[in-house]
């Protein structure tokens, strides 16, 4: 496998033209296409915006899972143990 970077432009008819080195063997390949204005036009996300989020702290009222601490200090442990 090799990883080459091209860039090339969408057209109005949301179609691509993408020329590859003359070294590149003829025959099937797997294209990869990253779009990046679609990356560019994310905000950036901070530590504050997850503390902030829906997900954070989402699981803290369930009593099936173990205390996180605790479970840390557990594998720690064990891990420390097993060598």
């Amino acid at each position: 496998m090799r990883v080459v970077t091209l860039t090339t432009t969408v057209t109005p008819k949301r179609t691509l033209t993408i020329p590859v080195p003359q070294d590149i063997p003829t025959g099937p390949a797997e294209v990869i296409v990253v779009f990046a204005a679609e990356l560019r036009s994310q905000p950036q996300r901070t530590l504050g915006d997850l503390r902030t989020s829906r997900f954070f702290g989402m699981w803290r009222d369930r009593t099936d899972l173990p205390d996180s601490p605790a479970l840390a200090r557990m594998l720690r442990e064990q891990a420390w143990k097993r060598s």
